[in-house]
């Protein structure tokens, strides 16, 4: 008796590198809890109980692919499915779409289109939203599917009238379908429109330039990587402006920054088109400059003296030349006089680092700031200060001025102190947005799990029913059989 769950001997890997190298298909960016379902209920069908023994088979009997393929790509689709999104993307986008320039194509894409019923949705209503006569000369719509199989039955494009009407109404089915004996064709002169290719979404490039990509519970199977993948293949082949329009469970879009949301709850996208606004142009106020005083050695001496900042003068060697009012007020107790080193003051700077900052002042002529040299030595005056030093050219001295940074150092204090307390902020929300992140993967991953395993007993479902219609018709043939074997035994 067999096991009732997938072989976990770590051999799957080697089978889908199998499946790789003899066919192509690469089914390792699939999520492996739903492909090791699929190809377990294909391997009980056989009666193999492991992976390896199941290559085995595959190399015994080449056909078997098939059978394999047609389990692990799971072609339920319908005709208009998930109708709300269908009509509002024919309200809402198409009539956009509509408004091209009638001289340049419109290119649409249905990725993994499975047995066609999306395809010819998107050809019914593009021909309605553009006109027949535009429709057969400007649209193409390439439809694209990594099965064989399915593609065959795509291309032909016969679904039943029960199922035609139910999805556009007898009107459109009138107009777009041909009918015969129970079965709808798509018109042939608007069939041209269509192009069916194999494409896998992994592997090829995208087909490009396109105004409409439609891409239904397709990505959902993919691993979240794979899908990002995918999805930037997507946004390569669209036209700036084009539309993305996804499935119900695919919503790893909405936290990429490649496509903006038209319609969230539909998951209907759009690629940035719009170019970048161009950067504003600063236009800076027109200075004047005015014209310098002329000389004057009473008015230089009066500027000087009533700076509002402490100026001094010093030789290549520290000693104070000359002191300005708000200087000597600075230093009102005495402690930097006229002649004497200015390290002698309440500077921290030491003799042997200001000497060599003096001499660079003078030798390369330009302005040196030293900062945060030290406090005022008076209660009521700043409590920090900076060093400026600047040659005066043609006396080889220096000239030096205190710059009061007390509030800035505050400032300073205060900002790194803020910054210290965002970093621990952002480090807390950065926990928390990573927590966050990963219950969202973690339900994502369960929904289209749960979407999953439901497109799997949809698919069950249509076996069963088509099954318990082969039955129906075997009980009526046997009724028909009984009640004539009792007509005769009657006679």
């Amino acid at each position: 008796m067999m096991a009732m769950s997938p072989p976990d001997d770590g051999e799957l890997d080697t089978l889908l590198a199998y499946i790789h190298e003899r066919r192509n298909f690469d089914f390792r960016g699939y999520k492996q809890a739903s492909l090791s379902r699929r190809i377990y209920k294909r391997m009980q069908a056989l009666g193999v109980e492991d992976y390896q023994r199941y290559i085995d088979v595959l190399e015994a009997n080449p056909g078997e692919f098939a059978g394999l393929f047609d389990a692990i790509l799971i072609n339920v689709t319908s005709l208009m499915r998930d109708r709300d999104a269908w009509e509002h993307l024919a309200a809402e986008v198409l009539p956009d779409i509509a408004r091209k320039d009638p001289a340049e194509p419109v290119r649409v894409w249905s990725a993994g289109c499975a047995s066609g019923e999306e395809a010819y949705t998107l050809a019914v209503l593009l021909a309605e939203a553009l006109g027949e006569d535009r429709f057969r000369r400007q649209v193409k719509v390439y439809a694209t599917d990594a099965d064989a199989d399915a593609l065959v039955d795509a291309r032909h494009g016969r679904y039943s009238e029960r199922d035609l009407v139910t999805a556009f109404g007898e009107q459109r089915v009138e107009r777009f379908f041909e009918r015969d004996d129970g079965l709808g064709t798509f018109r042939p002169d608007l069939r041209r429109s269509l192009i069916f290719g194999r494409h896998d979404l992994v592997q090829d490039a995208p087909i490009s330039r396109i105004d409409l990509l439609v891409c239904r519970n397709t990505l959902m199977y993919f691993t979240a990587e794979v899908q990002r993948q995918v999805l930037a293949s997507f946004h390569f082949g669209l036209n700036p402006g084009g539309y993305l329009f996804l499935g119900r469970s695919e919503a790893l879009v909405s936290r990429t920054r490649l496509f903006t949301a038209v319609d969230l709850r539909r998951h209907i996208f759009r690629k940035d088109g719009s170019p970048p606004d161009p950067p504003a142009t600063a236009q800076l106020p027109t200075r004047t400059v005015p014209r310098p005083a002329p000389p004057h050695d009473r008015l230089a001496e009066v500027v000087l003296e009533h700076s509002p900042s402490p100026l001094l003068v010093l030789d290549t060697g520290g000693v104070v030349l000359l002191a300005n009012l708000q200087a000597r007020r600075l230093f009102a107790n005495g402690s930097v006089e006229v002649g004497s080193p200015l390290t002698d003051g309440p500077l921290t700077l030491r003799a042997s680092e200001l000497l060599p900052l003096l001499e660079q002042a003078a030798r390369e002529r330009r302005v040196l700031t030293v900062s945060d040299v030290g406090r005022s030595p008076v209660p009521e005056g700043p409590s920090s200060y900076d060093l400026v030093l600047f040659p005066l050219e043609g006396l080889g001295t220096v000239g030096a001025t205190l710059v009061d940074v007390s509030r800035y150092q505050v400032l300073r204090e205060d900002l790194e102190r803020s910054q210290r307390e965002l970093e621990a902020a952002y480090e807390e929300l950065q926990s928390a947005v990573e927590e966050l992140e990963t219950t969202n993967e973690e339900l994502q991953s369960t929904n289209e799990e749960l979407e999953t395993t439901n497109e799997e007993l949809h698919s069950t479902n249509e076996e069963l029913e088509t099954m318990n219609e082969e039955l129906q018709s075997t009980n009526e043939e046997l009724e028909t059989i009984n009640n004539e074997l009792r007509d005769r035994n009657e006679q």
